[in-house]
């Protein structure tokens, strides 16, 4: 009857190139027997000179591995997909790891990894395939810093860093990894110095510059695993997608106010983020955790799960997050599991993509505004401007639309508040004949209300102010505290 093999990446030179080959078998190990007298090549990689399957290769009939089951006597049934994984050193799928010989430990690598080479599971073949390992983080903030500097001490030999941004004093409440004397340092500087106190053994690579289309396969091409650590729905997709080009696993975590997520992605062997999220929310539909905040120690949990992944899948560990979002909620101190599956249409890692090279991930996320817009969509102001027109006299009236506890912070001068979630049922507050100043912490918000305002049919005259009171405490009056 016939089987379909899927054939990764690493295998396919040994196969003619085919990324499914069908064959006849009613057992997993007669199906394979005929893929390996087809392809002689590849057949030299399944099976060792006894006929057993190699250790680094994997064999799933559908989601369970055979060793799992009745090994090759596993039965397929008509039509049924195996997929071939093999069990790669240092956690990649493109052979690059396996073809890397084994680093040896130094005699004070013993002694500072000691308590790993008495894991069995770990060992000291293990904490070499830690030192052989080439791992590339994405971003040094939140999720960044703890795991850097737990990929640090456990020993993994390679660092890529990567992050433009520099340190600012509203990081430090979660983002451990910088310290009050690197305010207005590249991040990328401060967690360097970080990393190599923590362990002077681990090469770091510095990547000061933002992931782009243009760079992005370029830069992850070196490394065998990459660890998502972004705060933005256009370098998540870009990281992902490119992992998936380069068949690399992508270890995601993600954080908002009390609430993470965490996951291994990897389009070879499992679903990838778009399998899980097509498409990106509208602009502003959901906001960032510097309009929505977030709870400090959540990014430590988070970025330390993610750690963890990290570790197994160089190690090999075979309960991976692959296949599994793990949710979790710090308020309540709960986890969740859910299933993760492979999307048959996924426009990236089905069988039949639609997308086969790096896009604009602005513009696919929609924050490109358009390209010769007729005039503007909404009229804004500046703080400067404001504050001139205030002090001029001009009857202006403010609304405030964020939250009660935020207006408790800091507040403009008569200001008035009336929530987002409440704008629009309250709207006969607001003067239509006045000129309306709509403002919230940075201007997204704001942005949101005056939308609804003028769907709700007001009349008014609606200027949304840019950058919020943020942009008011450093363009006119710092007393104003930031938050």
């Amino acid at each position: 009857m016939p089987v379909s093999i899927l054939i990764p990446t690493a295998l396919r030179g040994f196969a003619g190139g085919k990324a499914e080959i069908e064959v006849a078998g009613t057992t997993a190990g007669e199906a394979l027997a005929a893929l390996g007298a087809a392809h002689p090549e590849l057949k030299k990689h399944l099976f060792d000179e006894n006929g057993a399957v190699r250790s680094f290769v994997n064999v799933y009939v559908g989601d369970e591995d055979i060793r799992a089951l009745q090994g090759l006597d596993t039965q397929v049934r008509d039509g049924e997909t195996l997929m071939i994984v093999p069990s790669i050193a240092g956690g990649a799928a493109d052979g690059d790891a396996a073809t890397r010989a084994l680093p040896d430990l130094t005699p004070e690598e013993y002694t500072r990894y000691g308590r790993h080479l008495i894991l069995p599971e770990v060992g000291l073949e293990g904490q070499r395939k830690l030192k052989q390992a080439r791992v590339l983080m994405v971003g040094t903030g939140g999720l960044g810093a703890p795991l850097g500097m737990y990929l640090a001490a456990a020993g993994v030999g390679t660092l890529g860093i990567v992050d433009f941004d520099v340190v600012e004093a509203s990081n430090l409440q979660r983002q451990i990894i910088h310290g009050t004397k690197d305010i207005g340092r590249p991040k990328v500087a401060s967690a360097a110095d970080r990393l190599q106190d923590i362990n002077p053994n681990v090469k770091l690579e510095i990547h000061e510059t933002r992931l782009t289309s243009r760079n992005a396969l370029e830069i992850i091409r070196e490394y065998d695993i990459v660890v998502d650590g972004t705060d933005n729905f256009p370098t998540r997709y870009l990281v992902n997608d490119a992992c998936v080009l380069l068949n690399k696993p992508n270890v995601y975590g993600s954080i908002f106010r009390f609430e993470g997520q965490a996951s291994v992605f990897w389009g070879e062997r499992g679903p990838c983020y778009r399998c899980l999220y097509p498409e990106p929310p509208p602009p502003g539909l959901v906001p960032s955790c510097a309009e929505g905040g977030v709870l400090g120690v959540l990014p430590g949990i988070v970025g330390a799960i993610q750690a963890n992944e990290t570790v197994k899948l160089i190690l090999g560990a075979g309960d991976t997050l692959i296949g599994r979002l793990l949710l979790f909620d710090a308020w309540r101190m709960k986890f969740r599991e859910l299933k993760l599956r492979k999307h048959p249409q996924c426009a990236l890692c089905s069988e039949h993509p639609t997308i086969k090279e790096l896009i604009d991930y602005e513009q696919f996320c929609g924050l490109k505004p358009p390209a010769s817009p007729e005039k503007p969509t909404m009229e804004e102001i500046t703080a400067v401007e404001l504050k001139r027109r205030l002090d001029s006299g001009e009857d202006l009236q403010i609304i405030d639309v964020r939250e009660p506890h935020e207006y408790d912070i800091a507040r403009l001068p008569g200001a008035k508040l009336i929530p987002l979630g409440q704008v629009v049922e309250r709207q006969a507050e607001i003067d239509p004949t006045r000129t309306t100043i709509v403002h919230c912490k940075m201007g997204g918000r704001s942005a949101r209300a005056i939308e609804a305002l003028k769907k709700a049919g007001f009349t008014g005259e609606l200027i949304n102010l840019a950058g919020g009171i943020t942009a008011w405490s450093t363009d006119v009056d710092p007393s104003v505290p930031k938050y």
